[in-house]
């Protein structure tokens, strides 16, 4: 660190510039403070500095002895504050002034720097001249002043002088400190100070224009740029730099960079005068994209600049990229607020959807057509942290299987008749960072199941005629309406990619599961069409307890004929007949009434068990067929109805309790009744 060494005729006047410096230079010099007076003892003292500022060749005279020769001299340019100036200028025209400095020679620099300023209002002579009378006089003091007569009639003190632009300018020059002179540190230092040095302090505002103007332009460039003139020293460190290297501007700025960050290639370049192109490094333990090219005009070298990005932010561009390559629209629309209803069911599957959401595991969805299994995927999408990137939707079962596979991978030019020029990115590189919804997954033909598989286990996929592995980061959430159970047993899905994307399962419930919800859905579907129909009770007891084999989606179909028919009130008659469940042909005596709301009432919560127990004991009666219950208990499994054998057997002793079934002896399986067949089909309709 280099030493500054001020000498001033008093301490007073040695502080005001100590402290002016220091709120420019910071701790970025050592300062050391003499008075006049230290050099008046025997002996005196030796000034030794790198650079000595001094106000006045009088007072250089006076203490030159105690210089050291190596000393670079720089003597103070003067001029005083704004406050002072107003002080002067507030003074009656033809007003006759005595200003007192620390010496004649000092006296008169002042005093040029006053008129320069603009005060020709009044007449001002030094305290040394032979035109001040000194008597009756109004006087100006720098500070605090020994020599002001008892006669004097006004006296104003104008603070004590401070360094001019031109000086603090020099300083910096002398330190090798230039960052000082960028406009924010002396411009808004000067905000307060009177300058007599027009031309320099226009001509510096200037050149900071056009520094802040290619700083603003450093700034909003997305990368980090870190420019070096050709001895390795940094001139050039933007804030994208700065937030990837973590350094501040003082420890990196005229530094030598080949020291500093040797990760850099800037050797190569300034010895080659050849760019170096994205290339991978490591700062601070982050891998970082930094090309580097050389600075060259009129065939000389000016330095090198590097280009620095995140690795992170490479791939962010590179999403970017595939967006637009592949085209808009893959955005999920929905939350979970628009997943209608407040039914049981329906709350119990957003409430495991919305945790799920916060993970980022495999999410498989299923549930019957029409249940919005994509509506849930896209709101799971948009609760979790991947919501910012692409959510893309691909159906399975609407693409041929050669179609399918170039969708999804992608594929490079020429790799097959047809493909585009140039190539084409697939949806795995669409959804990076995102979420892949796979609709109908148990549509995908076998072979693109084990593609799948690698793509789920390495998280890397390969262009259909290419041989470059592209690195993706997505989530799959996968849905169907089958029974993908069944079929992996039956060899119709692969095991192992079942168990891939089942990590985190979710069954989404039918409609008629969630039968207090339908009025309210109807109403909600109304408005989307701008109706305001109004549904009698009959009308609404026949919806409510329709077997809705469609589920939201049939509904939706029902709402918009209804919406159609211009009517202000809807009847029963008024339904679509396909919409209205066939009552049994089979009628039901008083008794047989009662024995049905009476077996209501007892299964309770089971209702759905009793229902599937008797569809199967059903079926089975039309192929003249028994079933026990071990069989009864394997088709449970395979529709995913948790029911054990136990339970099976107390479920068929009170159906036969209530003449539904007949029980045989032994292991010959258990058969429905007429009355069986009946009951079942008034408790399928509520």
């Amino acid at each position: 660190m280099k030493t500054l060494a001020i000498v001033s005729y008093t301490t007073e006047s040695v502080n005001s510039y100590y402290n002016q410096i220091r709120s420019l230079f910071a701790d970025k010099i050592k300062i050391k403070k003499y008075c006049l007076e230290d050099f008046s003892v025997a002996g005196g003292k030796e000034i030794a500095a790198d650079v000595l500022l001094i106000p006045s060749y009088h007072l250089f005279k006076k203490i030159k002895k105690f210089v050291n020769k190596d000393t670079e001299l720089l003597f103070a340019n003067r001029t005083i504050s704004k406050a002072g100036m107003d002080k002067i200028n507030n003074l009656k025209e033809g007003s006759k002034v005595v200003l007192i400095d620390e010496s004649p020679e000092m006296a008169e620099q002042i005093i040029s720097v006053i008129y320069q300023l603009g005060a020709k209002h009044i007449e001002i002579n030094s305290f040394w001249s032979n035109e001040s009378s000194k008597e009756d006089e109004i006087y100006i003091i720098l500070g605090q002043s020994e020599y002001i007569p008892k006669s004097a009639k006004e006296i104003i003190n104008i603070g004590n002088s401070l360094l001019d632009i031109n000086s603090i300018i020099d300083m910096g020059t002398k330190f090798d400190m230039f960052s000082v002179l960028d406009r924010q540190d002396v411009l808004r230092s000067y905000t307060e100070i009177k300058t007599a040095n027009f031309g320099l302090l226009q001509i510096l505002g200037l050149t900071n224009s056009r520094e802040s103007q290619l700083d603003i332009l450093l700034q909003t460039i997305d990368e980090g740029v870190i420019g070096i003139n050709p001895d390795g020293n940094i001139f050039l460190y933007n804030e994208n730099a700065r937030d990837i290297v973590k350094r501040k501007n003082d420890d990196v700025l005229n530094k030598n960079g080949l020291k500093l960050l040797p990760e850099i290639p800037f050797l190569y370049t300034l010895e080659n005068l050849k760019p170096v192109e994205e290339r991978i490094i490591k700062i601070n333990d982050y891998d970082v994209v930094v090309s580097v090219n050389p600075l060259l005009h009129s065939k000389k070298m000016y330095g090198a600049v590097a280009i620095i990005r995140k690795y992170s932010d490479l791939e962010k561009k590179e999403y970017n990229l595939r967006k637009k390559l592949i085209g808009k629209g893959y955005a999920a629309k929905y939350d979970f607020t628009d997943i209608f209803g407040n039914s049981d069911a329906i709350t119990e599957s957003k409430n495991i959807a919305k945790r799920m959401s916060l993970s980022n595991s495999s999410i498989f969805i299923t549930g019957e057509t029409g249940t919005g299994k994509e509506l849930f995927a896209q709101a799971i999408h948009n609760n979790s942290l991947r919501k910012e990137f692409q959510f893309v939707p691909v159906n399975c079962g609407a693409f041929p299987e050669s179609l399918l596979e170039s969708e999804l991978f992608g594929y490079e030019e020429g790799a097959f008749t047809g493909a585009r020029k140039g190539g084409k990115p697939g949806l795995f590189e669409l959804a990076h960072n995102g979420t892949l919804f796979l609709d109908e997954i148990t549509e995908m033909p076998m072979n693109l199941q084990v593609k799948l598989l690698r793509v789920l286990q390495e998280r890397e996929v390969v262009r259909l005629g290419g041989d470059r592995i592209i690195d993706v980061d997505i989530r799959i959430i996968a849905a169907t309406n089958k029974n993908i159970k069944q079929m992996v047993e039956m060899g119709g899905f692969r095991q192992d990619l079942f168990y891939r994307l089942n990590v985190l399962p979710l069954k989404i419930p039918t409609l008629r599961d969630r039968k207090s919800d339908i009025i309210g859905l109807i109403d909600h579907l109304k408005k989307s069409f701008n109706s305001e129909f109004i549904l009698t009770n009959r009308a609404k007891e026949k919806l409510v307890n329709y077997s809705w084999s469609g589920n939201v989606r049939e509904l939706r179909n029902c709402v918009e004929y209804l919406v159609n028919l211009g009517l202000k009130e809807i009847e029963e008659k008024d339904l679509p007949i396909d919409y209205i469940e066939k009552i049994p042909e089979e009628k039901l005596i008083p008794s047989e009434r009662e024995i049905i709301r009476e077996f209501e009432k007892l299964s309770g919560n089971n209702l759905k068990k009793y229902i599937f127990i008797l569809n199967e004991l059903k079926t089975a009666y039309a192929q003249n067929q028994r079933l026990g219950r071990r069989s009864i208990s394997n088709k449970a499994k395979i529709k995913n109805i948790f029911i054990s054998e136990q339970e099976i057997r107390a479920m068929l002793v009170n159906l036969e309790k209530h003449d539904m079934v007949e029980i045989s002896i032994g292991r010959s399986g258990s058969t429905i009744t007429d009355f069986g067949i009946k009951a079942l089909s008034c408790l399928k309709m509520g």
